[in-house]
């Protein structure tokens, strides 16, 4: 199963401040051993939301709104994809991230297989989505 690691946003991330040094040393050795187990599909730290936009859907209509966003406890700093083979060993693997503060959300990814019953037919585009994307990457 795969877990979304949403990494929540500090004042110091939204500050735009980076890591220091030895914080992204830290999380080097933290990453070199989910991707060792096999856990690590991707992550990704993000910019502040100064630097982001919400788009508001209604009916038809489109809103853009520029950041920078109010409430840092809702914002996302970054990510990861896990692969694990249960809720907990991610939460196991969350355990261990070397953060000093904040706070991260574990949420479960929906799989192909969980539509089966509802749209048959988007499980195939699905498979053929990932293949198309994959070869794109190489």
């Amino acid at each position: 199963m795969r877990f979304m690691v949403i990494v929540k946003a500090t004042e110091r991330s939204e500050a735009g401040e980076l890591p220091t040094k030895e914080e992204i040393e830290e999380m080097g050795r933290f990453n070199e051993e989910l991707v060792k187990a096999g856990v690590m599909l991707a992550g990704e730290g993000l910019r502040d939301s100064s630097k982001g936009v919400r788009i508001a859907y209604s009916g038809k209509d489109r809103t853009v709104v520029d950041g920078p966003f109010a409430e840092t406890k809702e914002l996302v700093a970054g990510f990861w994809l896990w692969q694990v083979k249960s809720r907990e060993e991610a939460i196991e693997w969350a355990r261990r991230i070397p953060f000093q503060e904040g706070e991260v959300e574990l949420r479960q990814v929906f799989e192909s297989d969980d539509f089966a019953d509802i749209a048959p037919d988007a499980i195939e585009q699905e498979k053929r989505l990932r293949a198309e994307v994959e070869a794109q990457q190489r």
